[in-house]
Parts: C-alpha cells; sequence; structure tokens
C-alpha cells in the first residue's frame, strides 16, 4: 500500500473510524488506527478556555496518545458524538496524505442533542502493508466569538477577490 492508495473515500472512512472508537470507547480499534509515532496535540483557538487543562494534549507516541485518550474519555460525557464533517485531502508530502475537517461534538441533555464543541481537525495517513494509520492528529477547537469575517483579524487583512 502507497499514498496513491489513499483515496478522498479512505481518509474520510479513516477519520469516521477514528472518531466512532473513540466516541465508544474501542481502544483496541482506536490503537490500531495510529502509526506507532503518532502526533497529537488538541488545544482551543484562544487558550484561554475554563477548561483548557482537560482538552490541552501534545504527546507523541501510540502509548501515549492512547494514555491520554483513555482518561480523557473516561472523564468526558457518554453519549458523546464527534461529527467529522468536510474531510478532504490537502496534500501529498513524504508519503503521507494530508487532509483537514471539521467536528462538530454533541452529548444528550435533556433528552435532545446538545451542542458540546465544534473545531478544525488537521493531519495526516501514512500507507502501511498492513493499511493506513493516522501519523498525526491535530485539533483546535473553536472558543472565540464570532464576528463578522471583515472584522476578524485573518478577514480584515483578506482582499476581496
Amino acid at each position: 500500500m502507497n499514498e496513491s492508495t489513499l483515496t478522498p473515500g479512505t481518509v474520510s472512512a479513516l477519520v469516521a473510524a477514528w472518531w466512532f472508537h473513540y466516541d465508544e470507547w474501542n481502544p483496541v480499534e482506536l490503537r490500531a488506527l495510529m502509526a506507532d509515532d503518532i502526533a497529537f496535540t488538541c488545544a482551543s483557538d484562544t487558550g484561554t478556555t475554563d477548561y483548557e487543562d482537560f482538552i490541552r494534549v501534545d504527546v507523541r507516541g501510540a502509548d501515549d496518545v492512547m494514555a491520554w485518550k483513555d482518561d480523557h474519555r473516561r472523564n468526558s460525557p457518554y453519549p458523546l458524538r464527534h461529527n467529522g464533517t468536510n474531510v478532504f485531502v490537502t496534500g501529498v508530502a513524504d508519503g503521507e496524505v494530508e487532509f483537514s475537517s471539521y467536528i462538530f461534538v454533541t452529548k444528550i441533555v435533556a433528552g435532545k442533542p446538545f451542542a458540546v464543541s465544534s473545531g478544525i481537525v488537521r493531519g495526516s495517513i501514512r500507507a502501511t502493508e498492513t493499511g493506513p494509520v493516522f501519523s498525526a492528529v491535530h485539533v483546535v477547537l473553536d472558543t472565540q466569538e464570532s464576528v463578522r469575517y471583515a472584522d476578524h483579524p485573518v478577514g480584515a487583512s483578506t482582499p476581496a477577490v
């Protein structure tokens, strides 16, 4: 298997499997999706949330990623649903396929879905003899207040097309 076999459909399916196995806490299946040298980070976009200590992580290696995920999942609600959407390939570099996607996270409150968070996920997937695995997953959760794009520091400096 090589990076040319990592189609957009394969990438999307792997992202879906990542979130499903995390939410349902299937550690064997989740671990199988990781390269031994995986890099995993998570933080908010502002870095100043009341729960920053709970979400912030920067670890390398599947054992350390799994240890953090085990603790994080045990201290999170159930049911919890991470919905990976708009998954797309952003490039191919060094034998890996890079991707970006959105996530929208819900839990159940009073019998109804309740929005927990949203964010952007970027990462890379490597083809191996046993199948595709994540070599990196980087999550940035949305916490800043929405403003008109033209008033946002990024939008204010972007010329109109």
